[in-house]
């Protein structure tokens, strides 16, 4: 069984996919989004909209860091699974409330699961550019 913290990146992965396409504001997009799917447990509802406010809410800063090592790679050319997770990922690289290596893990992992054969690949290796421009207490080293 997949951890809440999962199941909640699922989720706001596919949220952050559809107000992508929808180009719509995030309150209307979140509602109509949670109408769509199974319920969920309250726990990974809020997990999730947490993540897709936080991405909203540092759109600019995250965008910026994905675009300062995406050499070759504007995020307007990227594939909107790609960027999406990338999105995700980078605000989650941003906090401290989850290690550098599950972040980039997971967004991975939800490259493979939602995004190309080469998704996978894509993600980690801009994810890797981005976390070795954290503070190196950040990125787990001492």
């Amino acid at each position: 069984m997949t951890s809440r913290r999962t199941r909640a990146r699922e989720r706001a992965l596919q949220a952050l996919y559809q107000i992508d396409v929808a180009a719509e504001g995030i309150d209307d997009a979140l509602s109509r989004f949670w109408k769509s799917f199974e319920p969920v447990e309250r726990e990974v509802m809020d997990l999730a909209e947490g993540l897709v406010r936080g991405v909203a809410q540092h759109r600019r800063a995250v965008d910026e860091a994905i675009e300062a090592v995406s050499t070759n790679w504007r995020l307007d050319r990227m594939a909107k699974v790609d960027r999406n997770v990338l999105r995700l990922a980078v605000f989650e690289l941003l906090r401290t409330d989850v290690p550098v290596k599950v972040v980039i893990n997971e967004a991975i992992e939800l490259g493979k699961k939602y995004g190309s054969e080469s998704s996978g690949a894509f993600v980690n290796g801009v994810l890797d550019k981005v976390a070795s421009g954290l503070p190196p207490a950040r990125r787990g080293e001492r």
